[in-house]
């Protein structure tokens, strides 16, 4: 593991109890946190280009692993939190439960790790958005310059909200990546905002000549530009006629490519196999 400090920190939680702490490990060595009865641990969806297969990141998804709640998400968990505090509380044992858990795997070698922020958070947190996230990650060793932070969809007159939580995050360290409903939506933040991605989604691609056009200006300004929710095939054509408009590659995520597994090796080895293909 190429991260002393989250090995040493790990090496005390296997010595501990889930009754003596609030974050402990399970018999496969994954990290697991408790919110109100919910045991939640994390799977990781891949972010790959879509003619090669290769990996581009992870977004990192909070799961459960009660019986009684099994595949509850953070945003349903989040949905239901009491109070403002409490999905704060919420959003930052995920976030930890996640870096550690992607960090720990040697097969996360130098993937980016994407990370939801749930719109609640964005008015939840009254100022320096980040800076408590940031301490954990400097606390555990873990590199700050490999996580992404994901903004969720805004309507149109939060727009202040978004330009002051952006800003939060980046004066500690994040990088970012913006849910957008539209390509007229992402176009209007992209000078504005520039953030390192802009997300959206496969399945609902209207006009494929605009898509085209805004993936080519984003690749010009550096940035990435990932289709998620690719679970059908009418989505996969689509993007394929974008490539074939763009010539650049293409980045998506979805249930069509790939399922949120725990583990990154299986991960690892589709990518293998798809360039060998």
């Amino acid at each position: 593991m190429p991260f002393p400090v989250l090995k040493n920190y790990l090496a005390r939680l296997s010595h501990q109890t889930q009754a003596g702490t609030s974050v402990w490990l399970d018999g496969e060595g994954r990290a697991l946190g408790r919110f109100f009865n919910c045991t939640m641990t994390s799977a990781f969806q891949p972010l790959r280009e879509l003619e090669s297969g290769k990996l581009v990141a992870f977004e990192g998804l909070a799961r459960s692993v009660s019986k009684a709640d099994e595949g509850l998400s953070l945003w349903r968990l989040l949905d239901h939190a009491a109070s403002d505090d409490e999905s704060v509380e919420l959003d930052r044992l995920c976030r930890m439960l996640h870096a550690i858990n992607f960090f720990r795997q040697a097969e996360a070698e130098q993937a980016d790790l994407y990370l939801n922020v749930h719109d609640r958070l964005l008015s939840a947190v009254s100022s320096n958005h980040g800076h408590a996230f940031q301490r954990i990650l400097d606390a555990l060793g873990l590199p700050i310059e490999r996580i992404v932070l994901q903004l969720p969809t805004v309507t149109p007159n939060q727009g202040w909200l978004l330009n002051y939580v952006a800003d939060n995050y980046r004066r500690n360290g994040f990088r970012l990546a913006i849910n957008v409903a539209s390509v007229h939506e992402a176009t209007g933040m992209l000078e504005r905002l520039h953030p390192h991605a802009f997300k959206l989604d496969a399945g609902n691609l209207s006009d494929e000549q605009a898509v085209a056009s805004f993936v080519t200006l984003c690749h010009a300004a550096k940035i990435r530009v990932v289709f998620k929710r690719l679970d059908t095939p009418a989505a996969l054509a689509a993007l394929q006629r974008v490539a074939a408009i763009t010539g650049l590659p293409i980045v998506a995520q979805g249930y069509l490519l790939d399922k949120p597994l725990t583990a990154l090796a299986q991960a690892k080895q589709d990518a293998a196999a798809s360039a060998a293909a």
